[in-house]
């Protein structure tokens, strides 16, 4: 029930600089997708390499903060 919630929440801040944490990994980057199972956030780099995109699974979310823009 709040996974849906949570979801419909996030879903709201697509295109928003986010950090992602798990119980393994704190991620920052750009918000892209929302579905009810995973979320799509892509990190991205200030040079010239490629961005980084990672599916994260809804699951395994402890906590998600919105990040400020500069």
């Amino acid at each position: 029930m709040f996974e849906a919630t949570f979801t419909a929440e996030l879903a709201t801040h697509v295109g928003t600089r986010v950090e992602v944490a798990t119980d393994n990994n704190l991620i920052e980057g750009l918000l892209s997708t929302v579905t009810e199972d995973l979320i799509l956030v892509i990190e991205v780099d200030s040079g010239y390499g490629d961005n980084n995109k990672l599916y994260i699974s809804v699951d395994a979310i402890n906590f998600v903060r919105l990040l400020a823009t500069v």
